[in-house]
């Protein structure tokens, strides 16, 4: 059922994107009055078609479709989506139409700023989606994150290698002073840190980072986790221990003889004994008491403990505006030192490069607005900058050769254009088998 779920938003969220994407350059061609052949989610290959507005129920109930200027569908390939602009080299590689003679109503025939704007527009679209969602997420849900002052860590084996203690405050990472706690980690790897300053017990000393690790860095997901002080919050209702003796504000400093700093100490621990009665040393104000406590069938006794360091602000939505702006400024830089790493070879940042499985995994197990607009929005701003590489196949190929042509007064030819889209269309072949692969790989690890 959460495999189903996943899938299931997985597709919804690629097809509002994807639509959003191709509306863009289709609003632009019909403004310039470029002939839109077809508009479709998802691709048709050899002609197989789950929907159309030319055939099937649709046309039946509405036979006036059949002489509509553009084809609407659904494909039957789950791979993106196309709008087939006439006279313009592209997917689906129409060599034939592009040998006829050019009529006034084809984009090849169109000022080179106007072809432009056409090309612009799937980008402009994902990018304004993606303001508009977090516009929404501000107004609605405001921003709510864990800060990294006063904060500790619990690290990973290789956090520990490179240095880190748990019990940890980072401090600063070079000269920047990271605010979220849940982006330490990315901060690490996109900033090319060399020198983290923590607080350990009381004394400041300074990590030095080695950068041909900058791989292990982003393959390694949990490199920090919150280090949670052994605190009650509270106990449970359905709770084994609710009559046990236990409060709000108790500390937890020991389970059995296994020392518990941080709730992360006692997992291990509490698993092994899972079924059976503890024994827990409690700090109550200055007192030191002991406690019978029961372990249920899952290693958990039940309690709530006390997360520190939230920090949460509502937005009017006057505010919303600018706060929404402002996150998608960010997002789309976080995205590009993303880039700029995975093409570093040596950062073996690519092995981190995932597809639609990748993409499944970040939507939660139960449905949820907020989470799913989020992602929406990441994801809206990850397609609008990967289609500006300048990548023939890619919007950013054509927008660098129509620039060309605007510079130079020089129009590539069309023989050099369908040889740029082959060329293209093989490298993201290439790149999706290395998604493909990496995400395989995980899997099988």
């Amino acid at each position: 059922m959460v495999v189903l779920l996943k899938t299931l938003q997985v597709i919804l969220a690629l097809s509002i994107l994807i639509v959003i994407h191709e509306f863009g350059h289709f609003l632009f061609a019909k403004l310039f009055h470029i002939k839109v052949e077809k508009f479709f989610l998802f691709f048709d290959m050899g002609g197989v078609k789950l929907f159309s507005t030319r055939r099937g129920w649709f046309a039946r109930l509405f036979p006036s479709a059949k002489d509509w200027e553009t084809e609407y569908g659904i494909g039957w390939m789950p791979l993106g989506g196309y709008c087939k602009i006439c006279g313009m080299i592209d997917e689906s590689m129409d060599i034939e139409a592009m040998k006829k003679e050019p009529q006034p109503w084809e984009f090849r025939t169109k000022p080179a700023w106007q072809r432009l704007l056409v090309m612009v527009g799937g980008v402009l679209f994902n990018f304004i989606f993606a303001i508009l969602a977090y516009i929404g997420i501000m107004d609605i849900w405001g921003t709510s994150y864990i800060g990294n002052e006063g904060n500790q860590i619990y690290v990973n084996e290789l956090a520990e290698d490179l240095g880190f203690r748990n019990g940890d405050m980072i401090l600063s990472m070079d000269d920047y002073i990271p605010d979220n706690f849940g982006m330490l980690q990315a901060d690490l790897a996109r900033r090319n840190v060399r020198k983290v300053t923590v607080l350990r017990d009381g004394d400041t000393l300074d990590i030095y980072m080695d950068h041909s690790r900058i791989g292990e860095i982003l393959n390694s997901p949990g490199m920090f986790s919150l280090a949670i002080p052994f605190v009650v919050e509270s106990v449970m209702e359905t709770s084994l221990n609710k009559d046990s003796g236990i409060m709000g504000g108790d500390r937890i400093i020991a389970i059995d003889s296994i020392s518990t700093t941080f709730v992360q100490d006692s997992r291990e621990y509490l698993n092994e004994v899972a079924g059976d009665t503890v024994q827990a040393s409690i700090l109550r104000g200055a007192d030191t008491l002991s406690l019978a406590m029961l372990v249920d069938s899952t290693g958990m006794l039940g309690i709530s403990m006390r997360i520190p360091g939230t920090k949460s602000k509502e937005y009017s939505f006057i505010e919303a505006v600018p706060a929404g702006l402002k996150l998608t400024a960010s997002t789309i830089g976080g995205y590009l030192q993303d880039l700029r790493l995975v093409a570093t070879p040596k950062t073996e940042a690519y092995k981190s490069v995932g597809s639609f499985i990748a993409i499944g995994q970040v939507f939660p197990s139960a449905w949820d607005w907020f989470r799913f607009t989020n992602i929406l929005a990441l994801l809206s701003i990850m397609l609008g900058v990967m289609n500006l590489l300048p990548i023939p196949g890619l919007d950013g190929g054509h927008i660098v050769f129509t620039l060309f042509e605007m510079v130079t007064g020089k129009k590539p030819g069309d023989r050099f254009l369908e040889i740029a889209q082959v060329i293209g269309m093989f490298l993201l072949l290439l790149l999706m088998v290395l998604a493909f692969g990496n995400d395989i790989s995980r899997l099988l690890r």
